[in-house]
């Protein structure tokens, strides 16, 4: 099969590798679309810790069954499937305390390689985090799987109702899944990105304002002059970081999406953070229930992500996408091999 290996930053190989067999409890899909993503572009442009190279990559996917191993139940060849790339053990500590999307082995075991002809799932993730695809949705629509149940993951334990005012901070993906997820809940909604045709069809998708950074400041005092009720920081800047506590109203959440590099140190104002009684909740992954809520609203297509798709490449003009995407052009692209 051919499958994409990341050699190094900026260094895509397209190689001739044998096509992966399944053992007990495992299956092989037949990758139908692969979406690019946030820390794939990261992994291209500078490297990644959780991401190894030289390696496959890529972990937003849909599929075909083109193999069953042993024992696997639910599921046959030619069933048309979607899926993410990691499970938790359920034996660990934090497993033990249902704390499944910080398990101690699920960044270990996870199945990368999306990248490619075909996929090889362990069994522990075909046990809880693969699901059959409804007929009526596609292939790619399908393949949002993983980052919407992360988006799920961030907003879950949020009481966010109509009329509330939601903050989101980044105009990527993840930052335009958090819209569509906020204007699900009738919230009232403001994105603040660098791109503007990001900008242009997050207004599409229903975003209240759509703006710049440096028009953000006036912006949420024009949109909620004592402050938003969450704010949702999915840039993974330091500096974001530290400003997003600004445009919180008193007793307001700022919920820390994006990702830092290892080490990266923020500051805050602890008077505001103790007067104002202000939440900050990191948050990171997913648990299998919010793999769940996501597939229920794909499922029911309760959200539609396909405006999220700015294009199509095949396996081979990868790079290209990636290129695309460093220059901020195009939101995500369909990988088809």
């Amino acid at each position: 099969m051919l499958a994409a290996i990341l050699i190094s930053p900026g260094r895509i190989e397209i190689r001739e590798t044998e096509t992966p067999k399944p053992s007990k409890g495992e299956v092989v899909v037949k990758i139908r679309s692969a979406l690019t993503c946030g820390t794939d572009l990261k992994a291209f442009m500078r490297g990644h810790p959780m991401i190894p190279m030289p390696g496959v990559f890529g972990h937003e996917f849909s599929g075909v069954i083109a193999e069953v191993g042993h024992g696997v139940k639910g599921f046959r060849q030619g069933d048309e499937v979607m899926a993410v790339h990691s499970a938790p053990c359920g034996k660990c500590s934090y497993c033990r305390k249902r704390l499944f999307n910080l398990c101690e082995r699920i960044m270990n075991t996870k199945a990368l390689g999306a990248f490619a002809e075909y996929i090889r799932l362990p069994e522990h993730i075909v046990k809880q985090n693969l699901f059959h695809k409804p007929s009526r949705l596609g292939f790619e629509e399908a393949a949002f799987l993983e980052p919407l149940a992360c988006v799920v993951h961030g907003m879950s334990g949020l009481r966010i109702k109509k009329d509330d005012c939601v903050l989101i901070i980044g105009a990527g993906p993840i930052g335009l899944l958090h819209l569509l997820m906020a204007k699900l809940r009738k919230a009232k909604a403001i994105i603040s990105g660098l791109e503007q045709e990001r900008l242009t069809l997050a207004k599409k998708l229903g975003a209240d304002m759509a703006v710049a950074p440096e028009e953000l400041a006036t912006a949420v005092r024009e949109f909620s002059s004592p402050g938003v009720d969450f704010v949702f920081e999915c840039t993974g800047n330091a500096g974001v970081w530290e400003r997003s506590v600004n445009y919180a109203r008193r007793g307001g959440s700022v919920i820390l999406f994006g990702g830092c590099k290892e080490g990266t140190k923020v500051t805050y104002d602890t008077h505001r953070l103790h007067y104002d009684e202000l939440t900050l909740k990191g948050v990171f992954h997913f648990s299998p229930l919010d793999v769940k809520k996501a597939y229920a609203l794909l499922k029911n297509n309760t959200l539609d992500t396909s405006p999220l798709i700015s294009g199509r490449y095949p396996l081979t003009k990868l790079r290209t996408a990636m290129e695309r995407l460093s220059k901020g052009e195009g939101t995500k692209y369909a990988i088809v091999p």
